[in-house]
């Protein structure tokens, strides 16, 4: 039987397909429902390879320590139902792939997606996950690559049409093609109006150009966009705090913390990473944020040993550097030495670079030894992309990078980290870069004044 993108599947039973089918769009949308249609799907066809092996994949991208084990038993089972009923090259290409992923080599999981797509170009499935990956992975221009070349296979019927391209927007905005995104992005959002990702890559736009404005008027009204989302609502409303930021308007970016942001004390890591980068900017800023530290460190202190992505360690460091919690600091740090050192794994090697070097200018960053954070952090930066995320959610890095900086008295050095991320964001210059611009003249200029002054 045909799914609803064309492609042949295992399936014989019509409500089966039918529930995979809902699994497919709302996985494309990031729905909500996602779980609740693949688990409905697996009951009416208990021996559906592809649908216990992206059964695994969601798990494994779950990039938690304890749905490990889910995952491994989900690939076993496709592994088995596989077995018993044979699949099609295209459907055994995504039990490859998710068991060479799990091995720890994920940038090899990526080449089954790309023989599968060389073959079946419009599957949908295999693009969003290749994305997701690669999103992970931090290869935006292999993102990119891959989406330019399935994309002349694609006519504006077919039903995966619009969310495609809201993932070449994204890929288009990481890559730094600015009004190309913007078009993807508002054309994929007219046929697919639930594509959050697709809006979602808009509002980088706004952010990578500095107008806040005018990304606060994108999102505007167009909130049931994300409002079906799975978590992925939360990161929706962090860009609109990070607008809001820009414009310094507190109160607003305090608002949406409380009641959005962090409205559920959810413990995924892309949570965590919103909310411990949103606080750690409006420190920067000299905002007094109070008491928010204290619940992100509690669930970060019980996640120091996890070890799944670099991205997410470095999230909950931020969350306990923040909350002060010196003991799982200690934790952490050695648990990344054990990790580096072993080197094995696609994610042991981002433990040691750039993870090594962002944590421990992270831990100095807390204990205001600037210079020790700023060479850490300044170190990490040729490797930051490989921790994954996007340039917005890595900026906080780099603000945390050019602020030690200045704080350290490498006025120089902060002032061309800061030329540079001007340059990446188009030239334009956001709040950020206006602020930074000042205390670093203000800063030479006390420093010339000082030297000019006789000893007494």
């Amino acid at each position: 039987m045909q799914d609803i993108f064309g492609q042949v599947t295992t399936l014989s039973n019509p409500a089966a397909l039918e529930h995979w089918n809902k699994t497919q769009l709302a996985f494309l949308a990031h729905g909500a429902t996602t779980p609740t249609h693949l688990a409905a799907t697996l009951d009416a066809a208990p021996d559906f390879a592809l649908g216990h092996a992206v059964k695994a994949m969601f798990y494994v991208l779950l990039g938690r320590a304890e749905t490990t084990e889910t995952a491994h038993e989900a690939l076993v089972t496709a592994q088995q139902c596989a077995k018993v009923t044979p699949v099609s090259p295209r459907e055994q290409s995504f039990l490859t792939a998710v068991a060479t992923w799990m091995s720890g080599q994920s940038r090899d999981a990526l080449k089954s997606f790309e023989t599968n797509l060389a073959t079946n170009p419009t599957d949908m499935l295999a693009v969003k996950l290749d994305h997701a990956l690669r999103f992970v992975l931090g290869d935006s221009r292999g993102m990119r690559r891959m989406l330019e070349q399935v994309m002349p296979a694609y006519g504006t019927d077919h039903a995966g049409y619009g969310y495609l391209m809201g993932c070449h927007a994204f890929a288009l905005e990481e890559t730094g093609d600015y009004a190309a995104a913007q078009i993807a992005g508002r054309k994929g959002m007219l046929i697919s109006p639930d594509d959050a990702w697709g809006l979602h890559a808009v509002a980088h736009v706004h952010d990578m150009t500095a107008d806040a404005a005018g990304g606060i008027k994108w999102l505007a009204g167009r909130e049931n966009a994300w409002a079906h989302c799975h978590n992925f609502r939360y990161h929706v409303w962090w860009h609109k705090a990070l607008m809001h930021l820009d414009l310094g308007e507190i109160d607003v970016v305090m608002d949406l913390y409380d009641t959005e942001i962090r409205k559920d004390h959810t413990d995924d890591y892309r949570d965590i990473s919103n909310a411990t980068s949103l606080l750690s900017r409006l420190e920067l800023d000299g905002v007094d944020v109070g008491d928010r530290w204290e619940e992100l460190a509690e669930i970060s202190s019980h996640r120091t040993e996890d070890g799944c992505l670099i991205f997410a360690d470095l999230h909950y460091m931020l969350a306990l550097v923040g909350g002060k919690r010196d003991d799982a600091i200690t934790t952490m740090m050695g648990r990344l030495h054990r990790d580096a050192k072993m080197g094995q794994t696609d994610v042991q090697r981002a433990m040691a670079a750039p993870g090594l070097s962002a944590a421990a200018g992270l831990e100095a960053f807390g204990e205001a030894q600037y210079d020790v954070a700023f060479v850490n952090l300044a170190r990490a930066r040729a490797t930051i992309r490989d921790a994954g995320g996007s340039h917005a959610q890595r900026d906080v890095f780099e603000r945390l990078t050019i602020d030690s900086g200045i704080r350290a008295g490498f006025l120089d050095e902060a002032a061309d980290i800061l030329a540079q991320r001007m340059a990446l964001r188009g030239g334009t210059e956001d709040g950020y870069t206006a602020v930074r611009r000042q205390m670093i003249a203000e800063g030479r200029a006390a420093a010339g004044f000082a030297s000019s002054v006789p000893a007494e």
